[in-house]
This record gives structure tokens, sequence and C-alpha cells, in this order.
């Protein structure tokens, strides 16, 4: 008997989707931050899409985090996401913007005072 590899899925990403290739919703992103809306899941509501309304239980997590815990593609679960989001049991938010950039003269004025802190006897 045959080993199947350790890092394969038994049931391969598209029939997760129900053969579904692009999310309803393009927006979505790899770093989109999902989380549970409160409602309960209908009946007969696909074991992956299940899966995923399970994994943010516990709270908000990006698609890249949702993706690693499941197994899953991060297209796979931006689909996931999507079909949840379009039956409002899933709310979706943007990627949180990076951080203002920092003047760099005002960085090297700080270190500048504590190399100066630290040289004190």
């Amino acid at each position: 008997m045959t080993r199947r590899p350790a890092g394969r899925p038994l049931v391969p990403a598209y029939l997760s989707t129900g053969g579904v290739a692009r999310p309803s919703r393009p927006h979505l992103e790899r770093l989109s931050v999902l989380a549970r809306s409160g409602e309960p899941p209908p009946a007969g509501l696909p074991a992956a899409e299940l899966a995923l309304l399970d994994t943010l239980e516990d709270g908000s997590l990006a698609v890249v985090e949702a993706a690693a815990l499941l197994r899953l593609p991060v297209s796979a679960v931006r689909v996931l996401a999507a079909d949840l989001v379009d039956r409002d049991l899933v709310l979706a938010r943007a990627p949180i913007p990076p951080a203002e950039r920092y003047d760099p003269d005002l960085l090297k004025r700080v270190a500048d005072g504590l190399r100066a802190l630290k040289l004190r006897p």
C-alpha cells in the first residue's frame, strides 16, 4: 500500500470552491481581514465554507492566515470568503495600510541622542 505525500491535500483545491475559479468580489485581497458576522450558517453550506467559518470563530484573520490554517491556496480561500460575504456570514475589511513613513532626519536625530545617552558616564 502506498502512502500519499504528507504535504498534498486529499481533496484538490478547485473542488473545495465548487469549481469556481474567481471570487465574486475582486477587491478581496490576500491581506483583507475576515471576521464572522454573527449570523448562523444555513443548512447545506459546503464543508469548506463551514471550515472557514469555524476558523474565524475565535476572531479576525487575514485571508492568507485563514488559507494557512485550512491548508488551501489563497485563491481558493478568496473564493470561499467572497461567497460567505455575499451570504452576509462574513465581514471583509480592506487591508490595513502601511504606516506613514517617518522622516529619516528625525530617526537619525533620535539615534544620535540615544548614543549620546549611552556614552554618558
